[in-house]
C-alpha cells in the first residue's frame, strides 16, 4: 500500500523506523526484531540504508518480511555514496521485489572524495526527481525542524525542503526534536511556504545518556533543559533512563496529538521493547486523534 494513502485517511498514524544488521549471522535477530514491531500494528515500519548503502541489501530483506507480516514497508535509499546508474539499478531491484514506498534521501557524504563526483545526485531533491521519473513509488522524505546541520540558515534549508516537495516528495518525517514548540514553529514555516504534504513528527525516545549526546552532536538537535536535568539524574542507572525516556517521548506525542499533529513516527532504534511501551501509552489517544 502506498504510504500517501495512509496519511490520507483523516486519521492519527503511527510509524517505527528500523536498522539493517551489518552482518549475515544477525539477520534473524533483526527479523525477530522486525516481527516483535510488526505484532504491535504501526501503520508502516521504515528501515534505515546504512552507511554509504553498505548495508543495502538487508534493508530489503527487512522491508520485504514486514511486508510479509501485513505492514506496509518503506525502504530507505541515499544517493552520495552511488552514481546515478547505480541509483537505477536500485529502483529496478525494489521494484522488482513489490516495494512500493522510498525514503530518498541523501545521505553521508563518503569520506576522502570530492563531492559530488561524475555521475552523482548532488542533493536528496535531484534523487527525489529521479524516482518520480522511474515511476510506481510513493516517495518520502527528510525534514529538519532545527535546520540542517549543514544549512547556513533555516530559511535556506525549508528552499531545500520545497525543491524536494516540488520534484515529487508524497510526505515529509522530521529529523528527532525534543522540544514540540520547535516543531509547531516549523509547521507553520512550512505551510508558509507552501510545503502542503504530510509531515510526519519524528521521536527520539532517549534511553541511552551516551548514545543520545552522540546523535545530538552529529544532528546538531537540541536537548531542552527538561531532558537535560533527565539524564543527569537517571542517565546513569539504565532501568530508570529507560522508564524516564518513555516517558518523555510519550508526553511529546501525547501533545503533539492534542495540537493537531496526525503522523507520529517512532525512531525505533531496534528496541520494540521501547515502542511496544509508547504505543501502549498512546492507545486510546490515537483513537481519539
Amino acid at each position: 500500500m502506498y504510504i500517501r494513502d495512509l496519511l490520507n485517511q483523516g486519521r492519527v498514524t503511527v510509524s517505527c523506523e528500523l536498522f539493517p544488521p551489518k552482518l549475515e549471522e544477525d539477520i534473524a535477530r533483526t527479523e525477530e526484531v522486525v516481527r516483535r514491531t510488526a505484532a504491535l500494528k504501526p501503520d508502516f515500519i521504515s528501515v534505515t540504508y546504512g552507511a554509504s548503502g553498505g548495508t543495502s541489501k538487508y534493508t530489503l530483506r527487512m522491508v520485504e518480511y514486514a511486508e510479509s507480516l501485513g505492514v506496509t514497508g518503506l525502504a530507505h535509499l541515499t544517493c552520495a555514496a552511488h552514481t546515478k546508474a547505480e541509483i537505477g539499478e536500485r529502483l529496478a531491484m525494489l521494484r522488482a521485489h513489490g516495494i512500493e514506498n522510498v525514503l530518498a534521501l541523501r545521505g553521508d557524504i563518503p569520506e576522502n572524495t570530492d563531492f559530488p563526483t561524475p555521475g552523482h545526485y548532488r542533493y536528496a531533491s535531484e534523487l527525489v526527481g529521479e524516482v518520480r521519473a522511474f515511476g510506481g513509488f510513493c516517495i518520502g522524505g527528510a525534514c529538519y525542524p532545527e535546520g540542517h546541520v549543514e544549512s547556513p540558515n533555516i530559511a535556506e534549508d525549508l528552499r531545500h525542503v520545497r525543491e524536494k516537495v516540488d520534484a515529487g516528495c508524497d510526505f515529509l518525517t522530521t529529523q528527532m526534536y525534543f522540544d514540540n514548540n520547535v516543531l509547531f514553529r516549523f509547521l507553520n514555516r512550512a505551510r508558509s511556504a507552501g510545503i502542503s504534504v504530510p509531515i510526519l513528527a519524528g521521536i527520539m525516545p532517549v534511553t541511552n545518556k551516551k548514545q543520545i549526546r552522540r546523535m545530538v552532536k552529529l544532528s546538531g538537535t537540541n536537548l531542552t533543559p527538561r531532558l537535560l536535568s533527565i539524564l543527569d539524574r537517571f542517565g546513569d542507572d539504565d532501568a530508570a533512563m529507560r522508564q524516564a525516556g518513555i516517558d518523555y517521548a510519550t508526553d511529546q506525542i501525547v501533545d503533539l496529538i492534542a495540537n493537531g499533529v496526525q503522523g507520529i513516527h517512532i525512531y525505533a532504534l531496534n528496541k520494540p521493547d521501547i515502542a511496544e511501551s509508547i504505543i501502549g501509552n498512546i492507545s486510546h489517544i490515537i483513537r481519539v486523534g
